[in-house]
């Protein structure tokens, strides 16, 4: 049998990011226009279907578990040592939004939207993760239960669409950036025997449209839930998953 190169990995779940240039020309046209994240797209599902779709379909095609399961020799035979550097990298694109904003550099929204909006998407991601875990019992590549889909890769994933989405129309790299990071989340969840190719993809795809869904449901939310007469105070709920626990954080501005 033909070994799988691990770069294909990389490869394939850099896919999502290299997809992004079809965006950049139409973000470069609308750069001086009104805000439009918030508006409902048809095609900006296709991306995050299509890795979705990857996924589920994985769980019960032969073809695809016998990529898994070449991948997995793969990763078995050559690496010795596991690097537990996704457990922090799948916060990384996410954080960087508060950082740049912190450095001066100004992104699409303000502290309270912006929040709200990540909120919103961590929640999303997480219920479906969770479910999904709970519902398909896929056994991990280390014996382990609960792997499909990947709640460290959707985080990631998830952080990088919000980091694109403020981010990109000051600089398409800051936004590249972050799927860069969040692609390397997943190869790292492959590398450390913890997750199928499979896994990954779908989880990527969760993420991407976790966050795509918070924007598109924002301006409701922002009506019907965090509308607030108090000008000078802000609270916010942010859920957060890394792939055995989840919780919930509280964010208060006076």
């Amino acid at each position: 049998m033909k070994k799988i190169n691990f770069l294909n990995i990389v490869l394939l779940l850099f896919f999502s990011s290299a997809s992004k240039a079809q965006e950049i020309k139409t973000d470069t046209i609308n750069t001086l226009q009104e805000c439009n994240s918030h508006q409902f797209k048809f095609k900006q599902l296709i991306i995050p279907t299509v890795l979705i779709g990857y996924g589920v379909i994985g769980i019960e095609s032969d073809g695809l578990k016998f990529i898994n399961s070449g991948i997995k020799e793969e990763v078995n035979e050559n690496i010795d040592r596991k690097i537990t550097i996704d457990d922090f990298s799948q916060y990384l694109p996410a954080a960087s939004v508060y950082g740049l904003n912190a450095m001066g550099i100004k992104g699409k929204h303000n502290f309270k939207d912006r929040t709200i909006i990540l909120g919103t998407s961590y929640l999303l991601m997480s219920a479906t993760v969770l479910s999904l875990k709970y519902t398909t019992k896929v056994e991990r590549p280390d014996g382990t239960a609960n792997a499909f889909p990947s709640g460290h890769t959707a985080t990631a994933f998830a952080g990088a669409e919000f980091l694109w989405q403020e981010y990109k129309d000051v600089s398409i790299w800051y936004g590249i950036s972050g799927y860069i990071i969040a692609t390397g989340t997943g190869a790292f969840r492959i590398y450390n025997d913890k997750h199928w190719l499979t896994d990954v993809v779908a989880g990527a795809g969760i993420g991407i449209l976790s966050t795509k869904v918070a924007y598109w449901i924002n301006p409701w939310i922002q009506e019907k839930i965090f509308k607030s007469k108090e000008k000078n105070s802000m609270s916010a709920i942010a859920p957060f998953y890394n792939g055995k626990q989840f919780g919930i954080g509280l964010l208060k501005q006076f």
